[in-house]
């Protein structure tokens, strides 16, 4: 993985890499429907169960990367002179685009086919198309073989005004248009990373603010679950507390990097910080176990913090190769799922919805066992490489 020199950069690279990581498993585990006979560890936990699979620990993951990166971006843009309201009104522009697109998620997944006039496929297709042609990284000069940029950006904003229009959820008798659910994988980030992020700009200057904030968040998501508050309302930010805390954990990390200065010799101290504040979410995940289990569906407290725990860990791991050795090149496999994350996660919004149209169905032998996640290891490999070619084309999505 290519790197600017300067320690910005090599912070940068332990996210860049650990985020490519995690988006690596989150299309792994997404394409784990297509299999039978697997082991169960691998799949997610069903919302009653008290314990969680590997699935049930990519997403916190990636929530706690995306707290990871709030910092540093809010540092280069400060550094570039915007203003606080400038900065603001990006991370509000940001977490709009994340919203819609997990709105648009959460009501495909449970849309009527009888009464929309257009098939799932293809519904599918032209939405993910809709995304990249308002999201897609264009030109400085907004032209495109002299096509204004915001002609295309408009075009995409019509298509899913229509796909809107025509959606219905539901069935004959109680049809339903388009509603929050629960705002899907990428709904949930942005509102996550929406208020983490303006929290940050708000305290950054005061690492103890940060502390408090995580442990307030904490405290929310306790407060979701626990009988010590009887009959009285759970408060709740339009989500869960728990991808809040995730979120800030991430911010954590990061801001307790700013206060170390890189230098030889003191990265194995915040390596062992990192440890250590992993180890101690984990005892207190454990601890408040008893409150629900540990649940991915209904986001328990001990879900959330043994989850931000192994991130920690995780993350110190990759910090410590990265830094220390300076050890990148083995990821420059992966490294779209680093830099094009949004366009590998919509990857597979175009793929899979094209071979249901095109009547393809998996051998047998490659959706059963060992052989079956191998494919699916591949699968998420060849979207990876499919990202870093849509790149190479000009093709990629950033907000």
């Amino acid at each position: 993985m290519k790197n600017l020199p300067g320690p910005t950069s090599v912070r940068l690279a332990s996210i860049d890499i650990f985020r490519a990581l995690i988006m690596l498993l989150m299309i792994f585990v997404n394409d784990l429907w297509s299999l039978s006979g697997i082991p169960e560890w691998l799949e997610h936990t069903a919302a009653n169960d008290d314990g969680m699979g590997l699935a049930d620990v990519v997403f916190p993951a990636f929530l706690f990367i995306v707290g990871l990166s709030i910092p540093f971006a809010v540092q280069n843009r400060i550094s570039k002179g915007e203003s606080q309201t400038r900065i603001a009104a990006h991370i509000l522009l940001r977490s709009v685009a994340l919203i819609v697109m997990g709105l648009f998620h959460v009501n495909f997944e449970n849309m009527a086919p009888a009464l929309v006039p257009v098939s799932r496929p293809v519904f599918e297709i032209i939405m993910t198309i809709a995304f990249f042609l308002i999201w897609n990284v264009y030109p400085k000069e907004g032209k495109i073989r002299r096509l204004p940029v915001w002609w295309l950006q408009t075009a995409g904003i019509v298509v899913l005004v229509i796909l809107a229009m025509i959606y219905r959820g539901g069935d004959a008798e109680n049809p339903v248009w388009l509603r929050p659910y629960w705002w899907g994988i990428l709904g949930l980030i942005g509102w996550a990373y929406l208020l983490g992020s303006l929290l940050y700009l708000v305290v950054r200057k005061r690492f103890w603010l940060i502390i408090l904030v995580v442990i307030v968040f904490q405290f929310l998501n306790f407060q979701e679950f626990s009988p010590l508050f009887g009959d009285l309302p759970r408060l709740k930010l339009i989500i869960s507390a728990s991808n809040y805390a995730l979120v800030m954990s991430g911010v954590l990390a990061s801001a307790l990097l700013l206060q170390i200065p890189l230098k030889p010799g003191r990265q194995w101290i915040y390596f062992s910080i990192l440890l250590l504040l992993g180890g101690l979410y984990i005892i207190y995940g454990f601890q408040v176990r008893p409150l629900d289990g540990i649940s991915k569906i209904k986001a328990t407290p001990s879900w959330t913090s043994i989850c931000a725990g192994l991130s920690f860990l995780a993350y110190a791991v990759i910090y410590l190769v990265t830094v220390k050795y300076s050890l990148t090149r083995w990821a420059k496999i992966i490294e779209p799922a680093g830099s094009m994350t949004l366009t590998c996660y919509l990857v597979p919004y175009l793929v899979y919805p094209i071979l249901t149209l095109a009547g393809w169905q998996w051998p047998e032998f490659l959706s059963t066992g060992g052989v079956g996640l191998l494919k699916s290891f591949l699968f998420a490999m060849a979207v990876i490489w499919m990202a870093g070619l849509l790149g190479r084309m000009k093709i990629r999505l950033k907000i």
